[in-house]
């Protein structure tokens, strides 16, 4: 039995396994009516007041494992029917309140929100436009701040609340992509649109399209099937039907090389330079710093390298990225980049695919997987990409000053560049991971936690070619155009 951090994830796994047998079978169409049924089973509901409302939420949850709306561009999306049980209300007055004389809260409060009745304060939330002012004149802390997990855990605050008060609704102009949501809503109501339908298409007609369908995964891969080696989730990989597996590590050992060479070249006029591998970091630039759009680096991130090296290699290849992130699929989408990566699988996807064809991984041989180094590797972790780079500097002998902060999470990124914006940074490179602990922390891995950076670290130090360039020698990557312009 496969374990899960939560209820909400098991729920998902079982849909994508049930949305991939059927996709594999090639009797989605007449059956993805029915997983709903399948999953809830009845007659007593698993999680909510009823098997019927558990159902129709199923029935949005296939909906986004088979594509979800193709109209809409935004990876992340809202389950209304299970957005209902967070707390409506986000300010309230608690039996704290001592009914003080000085009446500060209402004093406070800008729309006249805040009524007294004998010695208590009321907060009348017809009114309350939750700016939080009660709360911080209050001095006895008694007005109490609950925040839905999904806006508090937004960074750039693109999840409101509808006309009513109760719904989450997500501000696509505004959203990284990063997933954070999807982790911090405790129902379930938040889910990432799935290739996972595609990919098998993919599968099922390589042969008759004549094409390699290779798949391309992440480093952070490592920490993720921990009842199998990684050499026999390779094998479960190509059982799928996949033509070869490869590391995106290489493309790392690739982007480090490249992004060095930029650093050198262009520090003195940028005066500080950001990394671009992490999707959700470079779109928080976009975002909420576009004055610093031309320090990001202009090297693609190491899926789109591999990607195009795979298809300088081989002419029929079509490219699968399986990694932790749900801003990769956001990524592939971009005007400049489209077509280069085909389609993003994340971890959970792979892992139910991988259940839905009844592999079982511990069963598996081991398929060998050597073919990048220790410091492509390690890019799965905060830290991972400051250390390349050093590596290249030092192996180099390259005489630039090289100062880089290293930003675990969205937060630390964010602090990072406002201290830039002022220059008062005491660096001159931010290497940016959106998720905590980087993409082993990633809003799509199948667990997290501190284990997790010391088994990419051990990963990192099986890798055969300990070095960049000693990884790189067998492949002419000058003929690979690693740049990109995010001002575009």
């Amino acid at each position: 039995m496969r374990k899960f951090e939560s209820n909400v994830q098991l729920i998902k796994y079982e849909v994508l396994r049930e949305v991939s047998r059927f996709a594999m079978e090639g009797t989605l169409e007449e059956n993805y009516e029915r997983i709903p049924e399948i999953i809830v089973k009845g007659p007593k509901p698993r999680t909510r007041c009823c098997i019927y409302k558990e159902r129709a939420i199923m029935v949005d949850r296939v909906k986004l494992a088979m594509g979800g709306d193709k109209s809409n561009p935004n990876i992340i999306e809202i389950l209304e029917i299970a957005c209902d049980e967070c707390p409506i209300n986000r300010f309230t007055i608690t039996e704290a309140c001592r009914g003080c004389l000085a009446h500060r809260c209402s004093e406070a409060c800008p729309v006249g929100a805040i009524f007294h009745v004998g010695q208590r304060a009321y907060i009348n939330q017809e009114k309350c436009i939750e700016c939080g002012r009660c709360r911080d004149a209050c001095q006895y802390n008694a007005v109490s701040d609950v925040l839905r997990p999904c806006r508090g855990a937004c960074p750039t605050k693109a999840l409101t609340i509808d006309t009513d008060n109760r719904k989450a609704v997500i501000d696509d102009e505004k959203c990284i992509q990063c997933g954070v949501c999807i982790v911090q809503c405790p129902f379930g109501a938040i889910m990432d649109k799935s290739y996972v339908v595609d990919v098998i298409d993919l599968l099922k007609t390589r042969e008759e399209k004549n094409h390699h369908v290779y798949a391309v995964i992440a480093p952070a891969i490592a920490s993720q099937f921990t009842e199998a080696k990684i050499g026999q989730v390779v094998n479960a990989i190509k059982k799928l039907g996949f033509h070869d597996v490869v590391e995106a590590a290489l493309g790392a050992d690739m982007v480090t090389l490249h992004e060095t060479h930029e650093f050198v070249e262009t520090i003195e006029d940028k005066k500080v330079m950001t990394s671009s591998c992490c999707p959700a970091f470079v779109g928080y630039i976009k975002k909420c710093y576009p004055e610093f759009l031309d320090r990001v680096s202009t090297s693609v991130s190491p899926m789109i390298a591999i990607s195009k090296l795979i298809k300088e290699i081989d002419p029929l290849a079509k490219v699968v990225f399986m990694g932790p992130c749900t801003a990769k699929k956001a990524e592939i989408q971009e005007p400049d980049l489209k077509g280069i990566t085909d389609y993003v699988l994340t971890f959970e996807e792979l892992c139910a695919m991988i259940d839905a064809a009844d592999i079982n991984m511990e069963n598996c041989e081991e398929d060998p997987l050597n073919n990048a180094s220790f410091f492509g590797r390690i890019f799965a972790r905060t830290g991972g990409l400051t250390e390349a780079i050093k590596h290249v500097i030092e192996e180099e002998k390259i005489e630039a000053e090289f100062k880089p902060i290293s930003c675990d999470g969205i937060a630390e990124c964010d602090k990072a560049l406002k201290i830039a914006k002022v220059g008062r940074l005491q660096g001159n490179f931010i290497e940016g991971m959106a998720c905590k602990g980087g993409c082993i922390g990633g809003a799509a891995s199948l667990h997290r936690g501190p284990k997790d950076k010391r088994q990419v670290d051990n990963y990192g130090k099986l890798a055969i070619e300990k070095g960049i360039k000693d990884s790189l020698r067998v492949f002419d990557i000058e003929k690979i155009d690693l740049h990109r312009e995010h001002t575009k």
